[in-house]
């Protein structure tokens, strides 16, 4: 099953107001094991959050997301489906305030098509070539057009899947859009500007 998956509350929670939002962010997730994996976030509320991975946990199994954008969260594993599996979030309700109001950021930005980066001025690296990094430890040559603190855009010669995620340098981020000869990648999250400087080269 893809796509969005519908979500409910816990059921020792009267959370029945919690509104899911469609999002597509990227992300890690630890089981009990210790284990780390990687996932994508499909849809997520307040109170519960559908994970994309093709690693299957026990139900009831206690997990700990970092999620891109949203940051830390844990819970504990409420149903799987194919390709992937729901998390009944635990937490206060100062948090839930929190990631209510994050999840109407993104809900927002993403009904608008502004990405997060037009926020941010746009910097002049010392050099723009940049060594282009896949998941699979393949490296490539990139040259750089434009820079902030949230993303890149870039000409390369080869042109991952979108949301295939990425290093650029030693900065880690993700395919957010295709260009005629090249990219746009949105990092991870919100960089220091010397600190990306120093890494991009």
């Amino acid at each position: 099953m893809q796509g969005n998956v519908l979500l409910r509350p816990a059921a020792s929670e009267d959370r029945s107001d919690f509104q899911r939002v469609a999002v597509d962010l990227l992300g890690r997730f630890m089981l009990e094991s210790f284990d780390e994996y990687p996932c994508r976030i499909d849809n997520m509320s307040p109170g519960d959050v559908a994970v994309m991975t093709p690693v299957e946990p026990a139900l009831g199994e206690r997990v700990i997301l970092y999620v891109d954008h949203v940051g830390r969260i844990e819970g504990s594993v409420e149903r799987v489906f194919a390709g992937g599996f729901a998390v009944s979030i635990k937490a206060s309700d100062r948090k839930r305030e929190k990631l209510a109001a994050q999840l109407t950021w993104l809900a927002n930005r993403h009904e608008l098509n502004l990405p997060e980066d037009r926020r941010h001025d746009r910097m002049a690296p010392k050099n723009s070539s940049v060594n282009l990094t896949l998941e699979d430890g393949r490296t490539y040559p990139a040259r750089i057009l434009d820079l902030s603190l949230s993303g890149a855009a870039l000409i390369c010669d080869v042109r991952p899947a979108i949301g295939s995620r990425i290093t650029l340098g030693s900065t880690s981020g993700r395919v957010v859009r295709h260009m005629e000869d090249g990219m746009a990648v949105e990092f991870a999250r919100i960089q220091d500007r010397d600190t990306l400087l120093e890494s991009i080269g």
